[in-house]
């Protein structure tokens, strides 16, 4: 029988002051994440825009300064089904100038 939990994942935080700058992509999870999520957040609480990538050689997505990247994967299905979900895992990648302020990997998993 399949179980409707959802978990968060711990969310991580890197220092946006240690970004490399443009041409280099740091790991903002280098560890990768600990459960295959349907929903990932990248909160860029930073003053300096950046881009994401999922392999850390190519641009995935774009997150402005002060904003959110919200990638929201069928929430509403049963584990079991057809679902799909960033795999357990995958370290997502910032590029951008350092900055100042934090920016977040979160996410959210279905229990098995």
């Amino acid at each position: 029988m399949a179980k409707n939990a959802i978990l968060p994942i711990e969310m991580e935080s890197f220092n946006s002051a240690a970004l490399s700058g443009v041409g280099t992509f740091d790991a903002l999870n280098p560890d990768g994440l600990d459960h295959s999520v349907f929903l990932l957040r990248i909160i860029n609480d930073s003053d300096t825009d950046i881009l994401i990538s999922y392999d850390g050689v190519v641009d995935h997505d774009y997150v402005p300064a002060g904003d959110i990247l919200q990638v929201d994967l069928q929430p509403n299905t049963q584990i079991g089904t057809s679902t799909a979900g960033i795999r357990q895992g995958t370290v997502v990648y910032a590029e951008g100038t350092a900055g100042t302020g934090l920016i977040y990997v979160a996410g959210y998993y279905r229990a098995d």
